[in-house]
């Protein structure tokens, strides 16, 4: 899952919502430096990351990517999945997508000091470009794939990756309601362990 997916499944709590967001850019043993709730974003969302990637809906979804793309065919899903979340009227309506992308920023800010510099780099683009709220967009998830493409040591092009999801949207949408259905009580499941 990507930004939107991590930040939605910190259900609410502030500490466990920074770790969710930093987590890629805190490496190894660099956990133990932050406080516990934080820690628990950061094992949450390590958690959610191998559920994505080992799940059999996931895997056989990010098959479409897979010729072009290969090893980066499970980021563009991410994104893709973040796409769907975005839209999906059983969890948002623009209003309360609104609402969410301005809160998550907002708590993100308050945390500034303990943000790692790469992410915090990465967090001021994030909120001046509202990437949270705009996944529901097309044009919003294809900037993500420009970006997938920017920071890969081997791709340079995403226009067929836009193509891709063009072709495919309604059976990646499919594979997020299955996934989603998984996801979700699986994650607050180990949120409630973590926590706790």
């Amino acid at each position: 899952m990507n930004f939107l997916a991590h930040a939605y499944l910190s259900f609410d709590n502030e500490d466990v919502l920074v770790g969710n967001m930093i987590s890629d850019f805190v490496k190894g043993n660099r956990q133990l430096d932050y406080p516990p709730g934080i820690r628990a974003g950061i094992l949450l969302h390590r958690m959610i990351d191998t559920f994505t990637d080992e799940h059999p809906v996931t895997i056989a979804a990010k098959q479409v990517f897979r010729a072009t793309y290969r090893l980066y065919s499970g980021a563009f899903m991410d994104v893709v999945y973040d796409y769907f979340l975005a839209t999906d009227k059983t969890e948002f309506s623009p209003e309360s997508l609104h609402r969410f992308a301005r809160n998550t920023y907002e708590t993100l800010e308050r945390y500034t000091a303990l943000l790692p510099e790469n992410f915090r780099q990465l967090f001021y683009y994030m909120k001046q470009q509202d990437w949270l709220y705009n996944y529901r967009e097309p044009w919003g998830i294809y900037k993500s794939f420009a970006g997938l493409v920017r920071r890969a040591a081997y791709l340079n092009d995403s226009r067929p990756a836009e193509k891709i999801f063009e072709a495919h949207r309604e059976p990646l949408g499919d594979s997020y309601r299955l996934f989603w259905a998984d996801l979700k009580p699986f994650a607050a499941a180990r949120f409630a362990t973590l926590i706790n």
